[in-house]
């Protein structure tokens, strides 16, 4: 598993800065006069510091932009990094200016004068977030870690270092989720991804993985049907976290976890196919949030249920046309054998229902192609039968700067999924697929259950770097979560 490097807080020792060693951190606002550190940098510099705080550039920069002086003659830093950052920056703000020093400075000693600012330990945490790497399958330099230090000077470094460690929980959240959805398939099998679960019993969760036999005893038919033709048993692996009231009704996540999706019999184009190693991003991000919750000792009732599965052509697999029963007793068409990850979520949320009896319910999926068609990769298309849960995701979505929009569900769209020979089809053709495929979830949901359906299929992974994460995983959903959760049960 990735190493979180955490930053470390202490005062600033003004009179060792002209013999710092490695890179010197500055902040300058647009609206008020240098700081303590930074007027110290200045001298030293003779005026570079106040010569970019006056440029016309430095006007236009946005909030966590920076510029660089190497080898600024004076001191002994290879370089000052100057970031933008406004005194009254944002959370959001404070997490991109962390980032920015976070790229800059991945692997090196960095020291960062950080004594006016605002949320330093939301830039500590924007920091440790961007400052990841997977590199575990790379040989020789490539391979190597190369370990750095972030420290910032601040005024009280006790109360900062408080207030980062329920960050760094979460950021190992973060972490747990993009190592997951970033593993190559061969590793990270059903089997694998089950075991990488059961570790999180150190933590205090506790975790079960049922196996086939349990499965089809339980009537989990149209999750079974996918993995059918693959060599990887299915799985579904129940996190349970009891934080909270003792016996009162847990929160529920939910999470697709086709470990690979070569689309079955109804194959994928071979371009990009390999991609699909990413397809069980859902459940990385609930088995990432658990794990936050449990290393920061949420005070909350959490049960994360996932369904591990492989989705491959094969003599045994499901075919089209083929007609099963989900847990719940509905009869499934399945026309689409590339449309899977909805029968894998129909049974483990009428499972988690049925054995749990949540308060609400979230399920997450990548889900569809067409939610990214509709959103792009900047947001998580959000379906709900519940108003006032959708408006807590969403605003726990914004203040975490994790990009979310709500969308329609209607029964106009129903239409679209009915069967010949079934209850159900597990497609309604290309017109609104993301609401056609959130409509058949909103079937297995139980009158009385708060729910969401999160189509992350845009957002769990990316081809380009994001503010916090370097392209590939971005472990979209676990703050976002843990603070919905915090918000709803520890009045955080």
């Amino acid at each position: 598993m990735t190493n979180l490097t955490v930053p470390t807080f202490a005062e600033l020792d003004i009179d060792t800065l002209a013999t710092t060693e490695g890179r010197v951190v500055l902040f300058l606002s647009a609206d008020g006069p240098l700081d303590k550190g930074a007027r110290r940098v200045n001298r030293l510099t003779r005026g570079a510091v106040e010569r970019v705080q006056d440029s016309e550039g430095f006007a236009k920069m946005k909030q966590g932009d920076a510029v660089e002086l190497s080898m600024p003659a004076g001191m002994a830093a290879e370089a000052v990094q100057v970031v933008r950052l406004d005194r009254r920056a944002s959370i959001i703000d404070a997490r991109r200016a962390g980032a920015t020093i976070g790229k800059a400075g991945a692997g090196k000693a960095v020291l960062a004068l950080a004594g006016t600012i605002r949320h330093a330990e939301q830039m500590a945490m924007g920091a440790a977030l961007r400052d990841y790497t997977f590199n575990p399958h790379r040989t020789g330099e490539a391979g190597e870690v190369k370990a750095g230090s972030l420290t910032l000077t601040v005024s009280k470094p006790e109360e900062s270092a408080e207030k980062l460690a329920a960050l760094v929980a979460v950021a190992e959240g973060v972490f747990m989720t993009r190592d997951l959805v970033n593993e190559p398939s061969n590793v990270l099998t059903t089997t694998e991804f089950a075991a990488r679960a059961k570790g999180l019993e150190a933590l205090g969760l506790k975790v079960t993985v049922l196996d086939e036999p349990a499965l089809e005893k339980l009537g989990m038919r149209t999750l079974l049907a996918v993995g059918q033709g693959s060599e990887s048993p299915s799985k579904v692996v129940v996190m349970e976290w009891q934080g909270g009231e003792k016996g009162g009704q847990p929160f529920a996540l939910i999470g697709k976890g086709v470990v690979f999706d070569s689309g079955g019999i109804s194959l994928k184009p071979g371009a990009g196919m390999e991609d699909m190693t990413m397809d069980m991003g859902g459940a990385g991000t609930v088995t990432g949030v658990m794990k936050a919750l449990a290393t920061r000792k949420a005070k909350a009732n959490v049960v994360g249920v996932i369904g591990l599965v492989e989705n491959m052509p094969d003599g045994k697999a499901c075919r089209p046309g083929d007609v099963v029963a989900s847990m719940k007793g509905d009869t499934v068409e399945i026309i689409n054998t590339d449309a899977e990850g909805r029968l894998v979520l129909c049974d483990i949320m009428w499972y988690a229902q049925e054995t749990f009896k949540p308060s609400a319910m979230i399920d997450l999926a990548t889900l569809t192609g067409a939610i990214i068609i509709g959103l792009g990769h900047e947001n998580a298309g959000v379906f709900s039968n519940d108003d006032d849960l959708c408006k807590a995701f969403l605003k726990a979505a914004e203040a975490e700067g994790e990009g979310a929009w709500r969308m329609p569900l209607g029964a106009s769209y129903d239409k679209q999924l009915k069967s010949r020979v079934a209850d159900m089809k597990n497609v309604g053709g290309r017109p609104a697929g993301s609401i056609t495929a959130a409509q058949f979830l909103q079937r297995f949901v139980k009158d009385g259950t708060p729910w969401i359906h999160l189509d992350i299929a845009g957002v769990a992974s990316v081809a380009q770097d994001t503010m916090l994460a370097p392209k590939g995983a971005t472990g979209w959903g676990v703050m976002a979560l843990n603070r919905l959760i915090a918000d709803l049960y520890e009045g955080e």
